[in-house]
C-alpha cells in the first residue's frame, strides 16, 4: 500500500489487520495527524513502515514490538514523544530505524548493536536522547549510516567503530562528547581511518580534545566531508592534509589551532566549503587557496593572519561567502575580490589595517547581500559605483577614513543597515534616505556632515538613526536638539544659485557616466540623468566628446547663447564644469534641469527598440507645444539683446517638463547676428552657411541671411 506523497488528512486507520497478507504501508509525507494505532501490530507480515512526514504526536506503541518480521521503520519528521519502547529493541530482524526529528528522550541501551545485528542505518538525530552511544554497534557489522547529531549524548566517543569497514557516515554533532580537556580523545579518529568507505566524519559542537593527529591523512580519498569545528583541538594542521582529494566540506573552526595555514589545502581542488575560523593561526594566507576553484564558502575570521588578501582569490569564480574580519591583515583591497560576480552572500573584511581607497571595482558586486569593511585605514571617497550594488541589505563602513559626500546610493532600496560613522564625510545627509522602505539602522555620527537633517522616514525616530559628533547639522525632529537651519536666500528673479560642481561631482551623480543614466546622444557628446548630492536635485549632465571635431567650439557656442537668453521656455541651465577627468584628460559639460517627459521626438516617432506603445499628445497639447517653441524663437530673434538664430530647431531638442511645457534646448550651433554697420560686418554676416542635422533644415536656418 503506497499512499505516500499525497494531501490526506485525518488519523491513520486502525482497521489495516483486515489485509493479513500487507507488507509494505507507506503513508509518508501526507498530513495525517493523531496518534500511531496500537492496531497495527496485528498485521501478520509487514517488512516496511513508514509514517515519516506528518504531524503524529504521542508515543510509539510498545505493540509494534511484534512485528517480528518488519525490517524498516520510517518515522521522520512528526511530533512523536515519549521513550523508544524497549519491545522495538527486540525486533532483531529491522535494517532500516528512522526517528529524526521527533521529540523523544531517554538513553539508548548498552546491548544496541547486540540485539540489532542487521542494522543498515540508524538515525535518531535532532531528538531528546541523553547518555553514551552504546560501543555494541559496532557488533553490527553491516551499518552504512550512524546519525546521533543534535542530542545530548555524552561521555567517550566509541573506539571500536573502526571495525565498522561499510560504514560511509557517522554523524555526532552537536552533543556532549568528549571528557572537556582530560585526555586525547582524538585518537578515535585513527580508528576510523580503517573505514575504507567512510564519506563523511561530523563531530563538530562538542567537549572532544586533543591534538589533532597526523593519521587523518590516512583518511578514504573518498571522504566529503570532515567536520571537527567548536571543539578543544589544538596543535597545527598535520602535513599529508593534501592526500584528502575527495573533500568538499573541511570545518576545523572555533579549536585552539595554531601555526600557519598549509599550503597542502590549496591541492584540496573539489573544496567547496573552508571554515577555519576562531583558532589562532598566524603568518599569511597562502596564496595556493587561489587554487580553489569550486569553493563556495571561505571563512578565516578571528584569527591572527597577517600580510595582504593574496590577489588569486580572483580565480574562485563561484565564492559566495568571504569572512576574513577580526585579523592583522593590510594592504589595499585586491580589485580582484571585487570583481567576483559570485559574491552574493557576504564580504565580511572588518577590524583589520587595510588601507588605502576602496577600489571601484566594488560596483561589480551587484548580486552581494552584507558588504562589512569597519575598522580599517580605509581613506579617499567612497566611489560612486558602491550604487550599482542593488542588493546590499547590510553595509558597514564606520571607524575608516573615507572623505568627502556621501555618494549617491539612491538604488539600494533593499538596504535595512547602512553604518558610515566615524569617518570624515562631509555634505549633505541625502534626502533619498527618508524614502529608503527596509532601512532599520542608520549611523553616519563622527563626520563632518552639514546642512539640515530631514525629518521622514527612518529620521523619525531618534532610537534607529544617529547623527552625533556633526557640529555643522542643523534641523531635523525636536528630539534632536539642533539648532533651526537658515532660511534659504533667493536672488530677485527667484532662479538657482549656480554651485560650482567638479568633475567628481558629476562622477557621483550619474554612477560613473553610466548606461544606465544615459538618457541622450547627439554630434558633440552625450547626455545623463545624475543627482546632485548636495540637495538631490535631478539634473541632466551633457558631456562634451572633446575628441570630436567643433565639440569645445559648441560648448563655448552654447555657454555664451545661454548666458545671454532669458525666457521659460528655453532650457534652464543650472551650472557647468570645465575641468579634467580622473586620466588628466580635459572635460566640459552643462548641467540643466531635468525634463521628466523627455524629447518632442520621443512623443512624436516611437524608436524601432522601444518596448513601451508610442505616446500621445492630445491636439491641445501639440497647440501649447507649438506655441511655446514659436514663444522661444519669437523671443530669440526679436526680443534679446542682440538677436540669435537657433540653426537646429527640431523635435528632438524640445524637451518637455512634468506639464508638457516645451523648452528650446541644445544651442551649440546658434550664432549671435550682428547689424552690418560697414561692409566687413556685412560681408561677415551673409557669409553664414547652412547648419545643422544632415538632410533637415529646420525653421530660422535662413534667418539675416
Amino acid at each position: 500500500m503506497n499512499l505516500g506523497s499525497n494531501n490526506f488528512v485525518g488519523e491513520v486507520p486502525n482497521k489495516f489487520h483486515s489485509f493479513s497478507r500487507l507488507s509494505f504501508i507507506n503513508l509518508g509525507k501526507n498530513n495525517l495527524t493523531g496518534k500511531i494505532p496500537p492496531s497495527l501490530a496485528n498485521l501478520s507480515s509487514p517488512i516496511n513502515l513508514d509514517l515519516s512526514y506528518n504531524s503524529l504526536e504521542g508515543s510509539i506503541p510498545y505493540e509494534l514490538g511484534r512485528l517480528t518480521r518488519l525490517e524498516s521503520l520510517q518515522l521522520t519528521a512528526n511530533k512523536l514523544s515519549g521513550m523508544i519502547p524497549q519491545s522495538l529493541y527486540n525486533l532483531s530482524s529491522i535494517k532500516i530505524f528512522i526517528l529524526t526529528p521527533n521529540q523523544l528522550h531517554g538513553n539508548l541501551p548498552p546491548d544496541l548493536g547486540l540485539s540489532l545485528p542487521n542494522l543498515k542505518w540508524f538515525v535518531v538525530a535532532l531528538n531528546l536522547f541523553s547518555g553514551s552511544i552504546p560501543t555494541s554497534l559496532s557488533n553490527a557489522s553491516g551499518i552504512l549510516l550512524l546519525d546521533f547529531g543534535n542530542n545530548n549524548f555524552s561521555g567517550p566517543l566509541p573506539m571500536n567503530f573502526g571495525s565498522l569497514q561499510r560504514l560511509n557516515r557517522l554523524n555526532s554533532e552537536n552533543n556532549q562528547l568528549g571528557s572537556r580537556g582530560k585526555s586525547n580523545e582524538l585518537i578515535f579518529l585513527t580508528t576510523l581511518t580503517s573505514c575504507s568507505s567512510l564519506l563523511a566524519l561530523g563531530l563538530d559542537r562538542n567537549y572532544i580534545s586533543g591534538v589533532l593527529p597526523n593519521s587523518i591523512a590516512n583518511f578514504s580519498t573518498q571522504l566529503t566531508l570532515l567536520a571537527l569545528g567548536n571543539n578543544q583541538i589544538f596543535g597545527n594542521i598535520p602535513s599529508g592534509i593534501e592526500n584528502l582529494v575527495g573533500l568538499i566540506a573541511l570545518g576545523l573552526e572555533m579549536n585552539f589551532l595554531t601555526g600557519t595555514i598549509s599550503n597542502g589545502i590549496g591541492r584540496l581542488n573539489k573544496l567547496q566549503k573552508l571554515s577555519l575560523s576562531q583558532n589562532e593561526f598566524s603568518g599569511r594566507i597562502p596564496s595556493s587557496l587561489g587554487n580553489l576553484t569550486q569553493l563556495v564558502l571561505l571563512n578565516l575570521f578571528e584569527n591572527k593572519l597577517q600580510g595582504s588578501i593574496p590577489s588569486s582569490f580572483g580565480n574562485c569564480k563561484f565564492l559566495q561567502v568571504i569572512y576574513l574580519n577580526e585579523n592583522n591583515l593590510s594592504g589595499t583591497i585586491p580589485g580582484e575580490i571585487l570583481k567576483l560576480p559570485s559574491l552574493s552572500v557576504t564580504l565580511y573584511l572588518s577590524h583589520n589595517s587595510f588601507s588605502g581607497s576602496l577600489a571601484s571595482e566594488v560596483g561589480n558586486l551587484k548580486q552581494l547581500g552584507e558588504l562589512y569593511m569597519s575598522g580599517n585605514h580605509l581613506s579617499g571617497e567612497i566611489p560612486d559605483t558602491l550604487g550599482n550594488c542593488v542588493n546590499l541589505e547590510e553595509l558597514f563602513m564606520d571607524h575608516n577614513h573615507f572623505q568627502g559626500p556621501i555618494p549617491s546610493l539612491v538604488n539600494l532600496k533593499g538596504l535595512q543597515v547602512l553604518g558610515l560613522s566615524h569617518n570624515n564625510l562631509s555634505g549633505n545627509i541625502p534626502k533619498y534616505l527618508e524614502e529608503f522602505p527596509n532601512l532599520k539602522y542608520l549611523n553616519l555620527s563622527f563626520n563632518d556632515l552639514e546642512g539640515e537633517v530631514p525629518k521622514e522616514g527612518i529620521f523619525k525616530d531618534l532610537s534607529l538613526f544617529s547623527v552625533n559628533g556633526n557640529t555643522k547639522l542643523c534641523g531635523g525632529i525636536l528630539e534632536l536638539q539642533l539648532p533651526s537651519c537658515p532660511a534659504r536666500v533667493y536672488n530677485k528673479h527667484g532662479a538657482p544659485h549656480h554651485r560650482r560642481v567638479s568633475y567628481g561631482d558629476l562622477v557621483r551623480a550619474t554612477n560613473g557616466f553610466s548606461l544606465e543614466n544615459l538618457i541622450g546622444a547627439g554630434s558633440y557628446g552625450y547626455v545623463y540623468k545624475g543627482i546632485l548630492d548636495h540637495n538631490e536635485t535631478v539634473v541632466a549632465v551633457k558631456v562634451l566628446n572633446l575628441q570630436q571635431h567643433g565639440a569645445t567650439k559648441s560648448f563655448n557656442a552654447e555657454c555664451e547663447a545661454l548666458r545671454n537668453i532669458r525666457h521659460r521656455n528655453r532650457i534652464k541651465i543650472l551650472t557647468s564644469c570645465s575641468s579634467i577627468d580622473y586620466k588628466g584628460n580635459d572635460f566640459k559639460d552643462l548641467v540643466f534641469e531635468y525634463m521628466p517627459n523627455g524629447s518632442l521626438e520621443n512623443w512624436l516617432h516611437q524608436s524601432w527598440n522601444e518596448q513601451h506603445p508610442t505616446k500621445n499628445l492630445t491636439l491641445i497639447q501639440r497647440l501649447h507645444v507649438a506655441i511655446d517653441v514659436a514663444s522661444a524663437l519669437d523671443y530669440l530673434h526679436h526680443h534679446g539683446q542682440i538677436p540669435l538664430v537657433h540653426f537646429d530647431l527640431k523635435p528632438s531638442n524640445v524637451l518637455l517638463d512634468a506639464d508638457i511645457n516645451a523648452h528650446v534646448g541644445d544651442f551649440g550651433l546658434a550664432r549671435f547676428i550682428i547689424e552690418a554697420t560697414d561692409k566687413h560686418s556685412e560681408n561677415q554676416t551673409s557669409s553664414l552657411r547652412i547648419k545643422g542635422s544632415i538632410g533637415y533644415v529646420a525653421p530660422g536656418k535662413r534667418f539675416h541671411q
